[in-house]
């Protein structure tokens, strides 16, 4: 099924650089950077105004999330000790919690995408994540948390950047109902069915793939969240809902007119022993997971987060046809670059 969108018909993305100069010297790459700049001043702002402590991520520990959708790790030697370089800091997201309440990251990751993202206008092999993680709250306390962070930062950029949308193209009125934090809700069983109906076969017992993202958010004018993912189809982070056994309570938020998914979040699980049975279940081996389940064991706080990709979130602000122009040094996987 072909998708048509604001993000991908008739998109005419300039062709990725061959060197830093050939992107950084484009006035449509500064613009981008600028606005980013400004999403990410307006992130500290906002969550700092609400409480949210930061803190620096770690960059390499001795494991990382595993549930990464195919993409592969990146092993570094850590003193004659095999360490990874973050693919996401969730882990460390839940032991952050053991000092303050909130925290947020600016977080890089590093995730070596298969070759076929490179087409997909939304891949990077290294990136950053807005991450937040809040103790004691439920999946809809970080589903409103991220509407209201989404609703602020693109307020800001259309109130303070208006000249550099104008630069790129963008118009402000496609932001509309995102101020007014309008946002809509759909669970993954009516977004399966949806995409069946529509001729894309989804598996209903899967996360929603690519081109089905696609799909949902070329037909909306606002972003959603896609919630109630059935259990396997997540990490074993993800927090089976009690009342509905099979059902996790976790959330994806879809931008609209093609831009697909902003973010993920979740309740967190922080029982020890259904976190080993989760791991299990999963295909991963508790044994790699040593200091996370000592600390699971002497007790970590239930939690609910989410990590909001941000060289997504620009592109969709900005209008880019491709995630790599809201990057400053893209690496694209399989490319060789600066």
């Amino acid at each position: 099924m072909t998708v048509t969108s604001a993000a991908t018909a008739g998109a005419s993305a300039p062709s990725f650089p061959s060197s830093p100069d050939q992107h950084l010297g484009r006035e449509a790459t500064r613009a981008t950077l600028r606005v980013q700049s400004l999403m990410l001043a307006a992130t500290r702002e906002h969550l700092a105004a609400r409480g949210f402590q930061e803190l620096l991520p770690p960059v390499i520990g001795p494991v990382t999330d595993p549930g990464t959708r195919g993409s592969k790790q990146v092993d570094v030697d850590f003193y004659g000790h095999k360490y990874k370089l973050m693919t996401s800091a969730i882990l460390y997201k839940q032991a952050s919690l053991l000092a303050f309440d909130k925290i947020f990251y600016i977080a890089p990751n590093v995730r070596l995408e298969p070759l076929e993202t490179a087409v997909t206008h939304r891949h990077l092999a290294e990136f950053h994540q807005i991450d937040v993680e809040i103790r004691d709250a439920r999946r809809d306390d970080a589903v409103a948390v991220a509407e209201e962070l989404v609703s602020a930062v693109v307020s800001a950029v259309v109130r303070d950047m208006p000249a550099d949308l104008e630069l790129l193209g963008r118009d402000a009125d496609a932001f509309r109902e995102v101020v007014a934090g309008s946002f809509g809700r759909i669970s993954h069983r009516e977004a399966t069915a949806d995409l069946n109906g529509l001729g894309h076969p989804q598996d209903p017992a899967a996360e929603i793939d690519w081109e089905g993202e696609e799909i949902l958010s070329a037909k909306s004018s606002r972003p959603f969240f896609v919630v109630d993912y059935p259990k396997g189809s997540r990490g074993f982070y993800d927090r089976e809902d009690p009342a509905a056994p099979g059902i996790l309570s976790n959330f994806d938020l879809i931008a609209p007119e093609g831009y697909g998914e902003l973010a993920s979040g979740s309740e967190r699980e922080y029982d020890y022993a259904t976190l080993v049975t989760r791991m299990r279940e999963t295909g991963e081996n508790p044994a790699k997971y040593g200091w996370y389940l000592d600390l699971a064991r002497r007790g970590v706080p239930a939690s609910a987060g989410f990590g909001i990709g941000l060289e997504r979130f620009t592109r969709y602000v900005t209008g880019r046809s491709a995630v790599w122009e809201a990057s400053a040094y893209p690496k694209l996987p399989g490319v060789v670059s600066a």
